[in-house]
């Protein structure tokens, strides 16, 4: 055997644990050469594993996630420290960059998607307006515009001439820097709220004109290289381009994104809807760069033709994820021209060009304010929100190198400078907020009263709506005339909340319009409407004869306190009087009742949330809506609609998943329509303003001859003397008395 073979080889062994101590020694040797070798196997096989996951992860994987990693932790942690997520952007580029660690390998592909960031960026924002806002706009677009880019761009290639850089490239020098930076001041003043603000709507103006005046400067720009086949030939050739963009994008949304987004929202698939808001986004801005126009021009004109459908809200909110990722990557891409190295050798340099650049856009932009009737506190605020270089003078400077118009130090050390502009936006968008607060608290109460500059420009605008109040209700109403850029004075009673919207940049005042010189003060018989949401009975039956005491035809929409209040303002001042109520089968007011159900049965809280969010937006996007809304509608003003049985007869039915009405074939209606034409016709002759309302709320509200006259039943409006309908002797007395008493107690203003 093996154990004596080992014994006799070993010599004498006189007991047996000798024996077994003698022949185990070998076999101790023979097991740790076994596990050694396992164990070099197994790490050479995790070694060789490692660098085929690191080889396979190498280039555009590898960037992929790195980027998701930077975008999906920044947010969070920069909201917990209370900084800027943008600034943690910028770092993120800066460590993940050529010039930092050079983690990111594809930087061309990188910034390319990255750009598609601002696209669609603009394109929400063009979501958000209408052509007729952009036309109301005019003065902020092309007068404060138009003067901040020439003249901008004339101081800085003045200041450029001191360096003794030749002409050409001062043009595109000041052309490139006027420009501001979309990305950064839209979205600082979305996460402020600050669009609504006098001097967020002239930043949004400016930078409206800022993205047309990029098709120049690029047209400009090879013919400055002597590339070009004359000024003349190429203003031409750009001109003639622009029209053929823009009529194709008339004609696209005219005659085919409507039938095409109805076509898509019929098959009720998400993925189908969010695949035509690509294809719409991404045609629209690769056609107009391609012919030679800005990318985010072409978006922007798609959004602002998808404002006019109502397909609007559903294509925001699809869009907003895609938005939100490939924003953060362009900020991201910014980081990476931000050369530490370039910073620490040429110090002096990069500081006196951050200076130079963000003090003449803001000295030029705040004095241009002034002089177009901005205050002083809005005007610094415009000035220094713009003081940053834009993207665009990435594009800009980046084709005069190649054309050798700058060389390429020069680009470096400009596009670094830029850069850092863009760093310091957010911190210089503070301090203005900060200067603007302090200027308006140590302002005289004029400023509180609507005798400023920019209640005077409200004023004296073309088309502005009056909310009286301030409270809850009407803190909602300016909210909605803020998200379709109407122009709106609000007046309030209550000093310290006027005094708190007032601060906040809102055109908010205090004043009594219940009386004629506050009437008067504020231009309210220009005013396309009044809209009164004060709480109190008393008050509001007061302001509201006030009202049409003086502008018997001005249309007047008043809060009322309940169903008997709406009817006789309704009915003896020609008002649309509406009770903040909704229907008791009301969808999405129902929805809390059904989730409280599930908790109760034990289900967790997340998952009922999600389930009520999902059943939500499974209500916005479906047809259902706006029945259910229409109902909200008549119902506020003070029309019942009965649902137990349908009514006889053809009536107006509204055709799915258009704006138009029409007699339905079939014969079957909705009871809205039938509830709202019954009332247009009983009360067109004594409350059109209320008529018009109705019409309004209930498109194609026309009752048709042959509708049984049971529809009448169903309103809370019933027939009733016409003395009745012209006067309430009991409201009208009432509501004098409320007159006399608060001109005696009221504070003159």
């Amino acid at each position: 055997s093996p154990s004596v073979s080992l014994l006799h080889r070993g010599g004498e062994a006189s007991s047996s644990s000798q024996r077994y101590t003698f022949w185990a020694k070998p076999q101790t040797v023979l097991d740790t050469t076994i596990v050694e070798g396992a164990v070099e196997s197994t790490t050479k096989t995790i070694q060789e594993a490692f660098q085929d996951l690191n080889k396979f992860m190498q280039g555009a994987k590898s960037d992929t996630l790195l980027l998701l990693l930077a975008t999906s932790l920044i947010t969070p942690i920069c909201k917990r420290f209370g900084t800027s997520p943008i600034l943690g952007f910028l770092a993120a580029g800066m460590l993940l960059g050529p010039n930092g660690c050079g983690l990111i390998s594809g930087i061309h592909t990188t910034e390319t998607l990255a750009e598609l960031g601002i696209v669609f960026f603009l394109f929400e924002m063009g979501i958000e307006l209408s052509i007729e806002r952009l036309m109301s706009m005019r003065k902020d677009v092309f007068g404060l515009g138009l003067s901040q880019f020439l003249l901008t761009a004339v101081a800085i290639a003045a200041a450029g001439s001191a360096f003794g850089l030749p002409a050409n490239a001062l043009v595109v020098l000041g052309g490139g820097l006027a420009l501001s930076s979309s990305a950064f001041v839209l979205q600082l003043l979305k996460d402020k709220d600050q669009l609504a603000t006098r001097f967020g709507k002239a930043s949004f103006g400016v930078l409206l004109f800022q993205d047309l005046a990029v098709v120049p400067l690029l047209v400009v720009t090879p013919i400055l290289a002597g590339s070009g086949t004359g000024l003349a030939a190429a203003l031409g050739s750009a001109v003639l381009k622009a029209n053929i963009a823009l009529g194709v994008i008339a004609l696209a949304g005219r005659f085919l994104l409507n039938p095409l987004f109805k076509t898509v929202a019929e098959a009720q698939s998400q993925e189908a809807f969010l695949g035509v808001i690509l294809l719409t986004v991404l045609s629209m801005s690769f056609m107009t760069e391609g012919l030679g126009l800005s990318n985010t021009l072409g978006a922007f004109l798609a959004g602002v033709l998808l404002s006019e459908t109502k397909y609007r809200y559903q294509v925001e909110a699809d869009i907003a994820p895609f938005r939100g990722v490939l924003l953060g990557l362009f900020f991201v891409t910014v980081g990476f021209e931000i050369d530490v190295h370039l910073i620490a050798s040429k110090f002096p340099q990069v500081l006196s060009l951050v200076v130079g650049i963000m003090g003449i856009k803001a000295a030029v932009c705040t004095l241009l304010s002034l002089v177009f009737g901005l205050s002083l506190s809005t005007s610094q605020q415009t000035g220094l929100i713009l003081s940053q270089g834009g993207e665009f003078a990435f594009v800009a400077f980046g084709l005069a190198r190649s054309l050798g118009i700058l060389d390429g130090p020069t680009t470096k050390l400009l596009l670094t400078s830029v850069s850092l502009t863009m760093a310091l936006t957010p911190g210089v968008a503070s301090l203005g907020g900060k200067i603007a607060k302090k200027l308006e608290e140590e302002s005289d109460f004029t400023h509180y009263l609507g005798q400023d500059s920019d209640a005077v420009e409200i004023k004296e605008s073309e088309d502005f709506a009056v909310v009286v109040g301030y409270g809850a209700v009407g803190k909602i109403v300016c909210d909605l005339l803020d998200r379709k850029f109407y122009r709106y004075v609000g007046l309030e009673t209550n000093p310290n909340k006027a005094i708190e919207a007032r601060n906040k940049g809102l055109p908010v005042f205090y004043g009594d319009i219940g009386r004629p010189e506050v009437l008067e003060a504020f231009n309210v018989g220009s005013a396309k409407c009044v809209i009164v949401c004060i709480s109190d009975k008393q008050q509001a039956n007061r302001v509201v004869i006030a009202i049409r005491r003086l502008y018997p035809e001005i249309k007047i929409f008043c809060r009322a306190k309940d169903a008997d209040h709406a009817e006789r303002l309704q009915r003896t001042l020609d008002v649309a009087a509406m009770m903040p109520i909704l229907p008791e089968d009301n969808i999405l007011m129902t929805l809390p009742f059904g989730g409280a159900v599930l908790k109760s049965l034990g289900a967790a809280e997340e998952e009922v949330n999600a389930i009520l969010e999902a059943k939500r937006k499974e209500v916005l996007s479906g047809r259902g809506l706006r029945d259910s809304e229409e109902e909200a509608s008549l119902l506020q003003l003070g029309i019942k609609v009965d649902n137990s049985e349908e009514t006889e007869g053809p009536v107006i039915d509204i055709v799915p998943d258009t704006d138009d009405t029409s007699i339905s074939e079939s014969g079957k209606g909705t009871k809205q329509q039938q509830a709202a034409a019954a009332v247009v016709e009983e009360i067109e002759a004594k409350s059109p303003i209320l008529a018009s309302v109705i019409e309004a709320n209930c498109p194609g509200a026309v009752l048709d001859e042959k509708v049984d006259n049971d529809v009448l039943s169903i309103l809370s409006i019933e027939n009733e003397d016409e003395s009745d309908l012209d006067k309430d002797p009991v409201l009208e007395s009432e509501s004098i008395k409320n007159v006399t008493v608060a001109d005696q107690t009221a504070p003159k203003v």
